[in-house]
């Protein structure tokens, strides 16, 4: 409860939670100097709400010199640290874990279940983006298609980001972060492979007859996942 009040204290600053929206979306190590610049305050102010945020384990920080001599610079990124405010106590990491190793042991009828269900989620989730949008695919371009899928993957939490090759054939875009990571770390293929299916039932709904690929994997230690969608 302590540290539940404490978070929601951090955030109750407005300025604060932009900064914490801001880096989170950035996808990479900012500066003291950066945030004050971007958020037009001082940079001892841009360094206490920093600051803030790392005693809350939100961010973490670490010093790394410029090679412009004089002192190193303190650099501060997303913490991966899993924070949840939940008011009677509950605990769904812990009924995911349950609910995915029922479903592990029922073998391949189990696992093909999982991808089914994986997919048809993710058609459901554009489905209803799409409703709240009142557009249908055959009347959206190429590029509105994609920024339609980039508001239905921040729905969903992976922090995206898209880009389209030249000839317009391919959509290359990167997931920062896995919403099911914590089960993922036991299970990742049949967690990736799920995952997969979830995007790919997104997609088909604004593209169809596509090919989806994963190159890097954040359980690989790289920064983020890595897709490709040919299109």
């Amino acid at each position: 409860m302590e540290q539940a009040l404490k978070i929601t204290g951090v955030l109750a600053d407005p300025t604060r939670y932009y900064i914490y929206k801001y880096i989170s979306q950035k996808h990479s190590y900012v500066t003291v100097q950066e945030i004050a610049d971007e958020f037009d305050i001082h940079p001892n102010v841009a360094r206490l709400h920093l600051s803030k945020l790392e005693d809350v384990h939100m961010l973490k920080s670490e010093t790394k010199k410029t090679g412009k001599g004089g002192r190193p610079s303190r650099l501060y990124v997303l913490s991966e640290d899993v924070i949840q405010l939940q008011f009677p106590f509950r605990d769904y990491q812990l009924l995911a874990k349950i609910a995915f190793n029922s479903l592990l042991s029922l073998g391949a009828a189990g696992e093909k279940a999982l991808y089914e269900t994986g997919k048809q989620f993710g058609a459901e989730l554009m489905q209803q983006h799409m409703q709240r949008l009142n557009v249908s695919e055959d009347a959206l371009t190429v590029e509105q298609k994609i920024q339609i899928a980039k508001e239905a993957f921040s729905t969903a939490g992976l922090s995206p980001a898209f880009e389209l090759s030249a000839d317009g054939t391919k959509i290359f875009y990167d997931v920062h972060n896995c919403p099911f990571k914590e089960v993922a770390v036991h299970h990742p293929t049949e967690i990736c492979n799920m995952h997969g299916d979830m995007m790919k039932g997104i997609f088909e709904i604004l593209f169809p007859n596509t090919e989806l690929t994963r190159n890097d994997s954040l359980l690989d230690g790289c920064k983020s996942c890595n897709y490709k969608l040919t299109i």
